[in-house]
């Protein structure tokens, strides 16, 4: 199997303002560009593309139902952009499943994805496992905590990758409206964005720093692309896929879309100083592997919090950074792409 786009070094990739100036205004696209979902149907059909949306969860049982039933209703049978939905959990302690099950929506539990290959907890883990469930040539992941779902998250990612040859992946970006207590602000979400994950895009890579949300949880990409790729196991996920894209294939290979607004719980203090850490972590990891460099033997991984309610006793969290390979090494996933290949060809399609 050979690689469709040919690696870059990031030696090669522009570093200067003017260069992200115009990868901003060349890359950056509108859903509502797109909100003619028949005309991305019949682009679809004319490259032969199937398309899979992986929902991952945890304890969503209040906002998975809906968003279920208004991406299958508008984005499946109503207009068949979407060949599958498939939900993969990692360990709900609540009726996430059930509620997507009786919808006859195929959730799997991710522990039991792939056992031979164990299983970490942690959203990557979640996703990278998922590869191997889905069997889209296209592959769109949305977070189910959406209060607001609306069918554009699903088609604003896909429209570019559609229309373009040369994008291979698509990030959602949003205005992130802020709940503190009962008062509700439009502006004030993304917290994590703004004052971990940007200061080191800029710091580290700043040919990434015209994406506007790079921790987002909704994307799209392309198979031979994603199966390539290594997947951090936990919160450090999405950086990790930016940054490895961006290196081996190029800044132009990436686009961002304008979802509009994004509703959706907002985390506590505590919660997202753990996903800091390990952001900075998957961070640390590639900037440690550039040449003279190792600092990912030297990262500690014990994350030490301090009460907010003014308390003198640590709360110590061990918060681990694994990483999974490219799912295309996996021998089980090989078998069944190949198998999936082969009755493709038989039938036709």
């Amino acid at each position: 199997m050979t690689d469709p786009l040919p690696p870059r070094s990031p030696a090669g990739a522009p570093r200067t303002p003017a260069a992200v100036d115009r990868w901003l205004r060349a890359n950056t696209f509108q859903a509502g560009d797109y909100g003619d979902v028949r005309a991305l149907v019949a682009l679809k059909r004319a490259q032969g593309l199937t398309i899979s949306l992986g929902l991952p969860t945890l304890d969503e049982e209040r906002t998975i139902g809906p968003e279920i039933a208004v991406l299958r209703r508008t984005l499946m049978e109503e207009a068949p952009l979407l060949d599958e939905i498939v939900v993969v959990d990692s360990g709900s302690s609540d009726h996430t499943v059930e509620v997507a099950r009786e919808l006859g929506v195929p959730a799997y539990q991710h522990a039991e994805v792939l056992p031979e290959e164990g299983s970490y907890p942690g959203k990557g883990e979640a996703l990278w496992k998922s590869l191997h469930l889905l069997r889209g040539d296209l592959i769109v992941w949305v977070d189910t905590d959406i209060r607001n779902i609306h069918p554009r998250f699903v088609y604003g990612l896909l429209g570019p990758l559609l229309r373009d040859p040369r994008i291979a992946y698509v990030k959602g970006y949003y205005r992130r409206p802020l709940r503190v207590g009962a008062r509700r602000y439009e502006t004030g979400g993304g917290r994590l964005t703004e004052l971990c994950a940007r200061p080191l895009i800029n710091l580290f890579f700043p040919e990434l720093s015209g994406v506007i949300q790079p921790l987002a949880g909704e994307y799209a990409g392309r198979r031979e692309i994603l199966e390539r790729l290594p997947f951090f196991t936990g919160y450090g996920v999405e950086i990790g896929l930016l940054v490895d894209i961006w290196s081996r294939y190029g800044l132009d290979r990436i686009g961002q879309v304008d979802l509009g607004s994004r509703v959706h719980r907002n985390r506590e203090l505590s919660s997202l100083s753990l996903a800091a850490f390990a952001i900075i972590q998957a961070v640390m990891a590639r900037v440690g592997e550039r040449p003279g460099a190792s600092l990912a033997a030297q990262m500690n991984t014990a994350m030490a919090l301090i009460p907010l309610d003014g308390g003198l006793a640590l709360d110590v969290r061990e918060i681990r950074e694994r990483e999974r390979p490219p799912i295309i090494t996996v021998p089980a996933y090989r078998a069944r792409r190949g198998a999936l290949t082969a009755t493709r060809h038989a039938s036709g399609a």
